[in-house]
């Protein structure tokens, strides 16, 4: 897995995350997970930056609660985009 960051649409910071880019053709997508506890919604207007510095907007799904024991729960998402990654 690499480290990338996550932003909301307005340049924001929301999390460190470490996610698997799947496929990074026209229409990319793939896995994150954040690095601590945060709640986000599910939905458009997020940028990923990768952790080669490229990036681009994305949508946003939770997909499984990894919830373990004791402490706070990390969501898996899966992010999809279009466009190349710049």
């Amino acid at each position: 897995m690499a480290t990338g960051k996550l932003y909301d649409c307005d340049g924001r910071f929301l999390a460190k995350v470490d996610y698997r880019c799947f496929n990074e053709s026209q229409n990319w997508w793939g896995e994150l997970t954040l690095e601590e506890f945060k709640r986000i919604k599910d939905g458009d207007g997020y940028i990923i930056v990768m952790e080669d510095g490229r990036k681009g907007r994305c949508f946003l799904r939770k997909k499984v609660n990894r919830a373990v024991y004791g402490l706070s729960p990390l969501y898996c998402y899966t992010f999809k985009g279009n466009g190349e990654l710049a």
